[in-house]
């Protein structure tokens, strides 16, 4: 006789319902609650996982074309008779800002430095409950090349435990001005490359609420703004069109995409940003006169220098 086939062990749940890499932690993912102690998906978790393993898939990318780059900087200086420890690359080093509970620099650290033998992750979050927990389970886990910082984003770029360079900045819903600060920590930082996902930006709804009497007698444009709602969503768009014309006037270039489906998540912008040196003026031109169309350029001055 035949086994029912619903009673059959090949339609038992499986115990992980997450495809895994080779060799990445299970404890990690337990210790995240990403999973249950007895291996199974947590749902509370699951939107959470899926965004910030999508978003690890863009950081892999960066990762490997900047250690490509280091490789191939490493053999030229190793035919050269004139080189130094000092000007050979030390490892890669990523700054994750507005870190929370460091799911992203985790996991980032779990399935790509962990196999190094150089580099290093700086999470950088204001909770010193959440810092002191990160710096416990990294000692757990033996992840020794972790640095946990309590302390803001924007004070962060003045930390002694801070290297002088960074190569990559991730912001992960950094919320309102946090991805500003972000940004303009990898400016000072000379960040190779910025992965950001703003969110809450409220900075600019803001401005454009308080003058909205001005601007309506001023020009057409305004009524994008004259309801609430609309001051919110154009404040948001308009704060995004800003960040990336200031990194393009500064020598970026940059992809703005989506995250993941908005059934997911409605905070689903994603900005990515790879230094090439060549800063455009076009776009520091656009970013002035999009700021004094808007009546922006006194409130954000010092924003977007």
């Amino acid at each position: 006789m035949k086994k029912n086939p619903i009673n059959s062990k090949s339609t038992e749940p499986k115990p992980l319902d997450l495809d895994l890499r080779p060799g990445q932690s299970i404890e990690l993912l337990k210790e995240l609650h990403i999973l249950t102690r007895d291996g199974k998906l947590n749902q509370d978790s699951r939107r959470k996982l899926k965004q910030v393993l999508h978003l690890f898939q863009f950081i892999e990318k960066i990762l490997k074309e900047l250690s490509e780059e280091d490789a191939a900087k490493a053999l030229k200086l190793s035919v050269s008779q004139h080189a130094h420890d000092d000007v050979l690359p030390k490892g890669l080093s990523l700054a994750d800002h507005g870190a929370g509970k460091s799911y992203l620099g985790f996991i980032v650290y779990d399935l790509f430095f962990k196999q190094l033998s150089q580099g290093h992750i700086y999470g950088i979050e204001t909770r010193s409950e959440l810092v002191e927990a990160s710096r416990a389970l990294a000692k757990r886990l033996d992840f020794q090349r972790m640095v946990f910082l309590n302390t803001s984003v924007a004070e962060s770029s003045q930390s002694e435990l801070m290297p002088s360079h960074i190569d990559v900045v991730t912001a992960l819903h950094a919320c309102d001005t946090a991805t500003d600060d972000a940004i303009a920590f990898g400016l000072l930082k000379k960040a190779r490359a910025m992965v950001l996902v703003p969110c809450c930006q409220a900075e600019v709804a803001a401005q454009l609420r308080q003058n909205k009497a001005l601007n309506l007698s001023r020009t057409p444009l305004a009524e994008l703004w004259r309801h609430p709602l609309h001051t919110r969503e154009i404040g948001s768009q308009l704060t995004n069109v800003l960040r990336c014309l200031y990194l393009e006037s500064k020598g970026y270039t940059v992809t703005v995409t989506e995250l993941v489906g908005w059934e997911h998540s409605m905070k689903n912008e994603l900005i990515l940003a790879h230094y090439t040196g060549r800063p455009k003026q076009g776009a520091a031109d656009h970013l002035q006169s999009l700021l004094t169309e808007f009546g922006l350029q006194q409130s954000l001055a010092s924003r977007y220098p």
